[in-house]
């Protein structure tokens, strides 16, 4: 009796332990190529720099034409004081790590000042926010992860999507991006 239940146990257990492997295969359906890529300090991947109005310019490090949609990695250098609102993504967490001079960033309901070598983690729904402060040019690198509509969201806006439309127009085109805005930026709360 003892040896049939084993038997019945372990052929249960056999095809319930192929399922993680079976799933894990699929992960390498989506082609990137056999090459990886370099891209040079101060330069970006596709030479075609974003420059957004507040003079912050994003050099694209990995695209998401790189990754399937995985991840978008810009290099964000920022010359002028001052960050975006505080939003949140619903679908996307958002890495950042400092590489120069110094920003205040929040994240959820902790806000701390981040220098080089410092990184803050946001995960998507969290609310969050940075600002470069002090004097001088700043750098960051910012990930999305799954990029989503970011890298598209950013080109938009280098292009002037946002130039003419009213704010419930451009509260409709960011959020149709993934970018829901709850609050003012770092330094502007009443």
């Amino acid at each position: 009796m003892q040896r049939r239940s084993f038997l019945r146990i372990s052929g249960t257990a056999i095809p319930i332990a192929g399922i993680p492997f079976v799933h894990r295969t699929s992960w390498g359906d989506k082609s990137r190529g056999s090459n990886g890529f370099y891209v040079e300090n101060g330069k970006d991947r596709n030479n075609a720099p974003i420059t957004l109005l507040e003079g912050d310019v994003f050099y694209t490090k990995i695209g998401t034409s790189d990754t399937d949609g995985d991840v978008f990695t810009f290099e964000s250098t920022r010359k002028v004081n001052g960050g975006p609102p505080l939003h949140y993504h619903p679908d996307q967490d958002e890495w950042f790590y400092i590489l120069s001079g110094e920003f205040l960033v929040r994240v959820g309901d902790h806000t701390f000042t981040a220098k080089a070598g410092d990184s803050a983690f946001a995960p998507r729904k969290v609310p969050h926010a940075f600002s470069k402060t002090g004097d001088g040019e700043a750098k960051m690198l910012i990930m999305f992860q799954p990029a989503l509509k970011m890298e598209m969201h950013f080109k938009a806006v280098s292009e002037g999507l946002y130039m003419n439309l009213t704010p419930d127009q451009k509260r409709k085109v960011q959020e149709e991006h993934g970018v829901f805005v709850v609050g003012p930026a770092l330094g502007h709360e009443k």
